[in-house]
């Protein structure tokens, strides 16, 4: 496994079903990586996504080819399931995984204080871009900027994976 690779936990395709080491490799290779933390209950994070889609699909068109993982608030891995599927992403799998990641970049819901502390830098939606390493580069604050957060995303060849 790659050390970018390792800086990702288990992921899901959009399906649901695992995804292998190749499945992911093949998914974010030689693209802008980012992850996408939000929930299909939260009205912030349905109206940011046609945005958020449209700036993949025109990154993706120019050639700044984005991959964009999501880490679920949701409170079912059936709501997950659906969205990821809608959106076409890998996926963090629901429960101790996602919530590792929210705790590491400090980003949950609301909703999801009392489990997860007071201590968050953000609430949904909002993405961290990944360079080539796994390391964060860029915190895109959609929560509290909306589409113009997208504006942040550095899409120059130096995060490529």
């Amino acid at each position: 496994m790659s050390s970018s690779l390792s800086a990702l936990p288990n992921l899901n395709k959009s399906d649901g079903t695992d995804a292998s080491i190749e499945n992911i490799n093949e998914a974010v290779k030689g693209k802008h990586v980012a992850l996408y933390f939000a929930a299909g209950w939260c009205p912030m994070c349905t109206s940011f996504e046609p945005s958020l889609m449209q700036f993949r699909e025109a990154a993706n068109a120019s050639g700044k080819n984005v991959e964009i993982i999501y880490v679920p608030s949701d409170r079912q891995a059936a709501d997950v399931v659906k969205r990821t599927s809608a959106m076409n992403m890998l996926s963090v799998p629901i429960g101790e995984e996602a919530d590792a990641m929210k705790t590491k970049y400090k980003i949950w819901a609301g909703a999801e204080s009392m489990k997860l502390g007071m201590g968050r830098r953000s609430g949904v939606p909002a993405l961290v871009v990944l360079d080539g390493s796994g390391d964060e580069v860029a915190f895109l604050a959609a929560e509290s900027k909306g589409a113009k957060a997208l504006a942040d995303w550095p899409l120059d060849d130096s995060g490529l994976w």
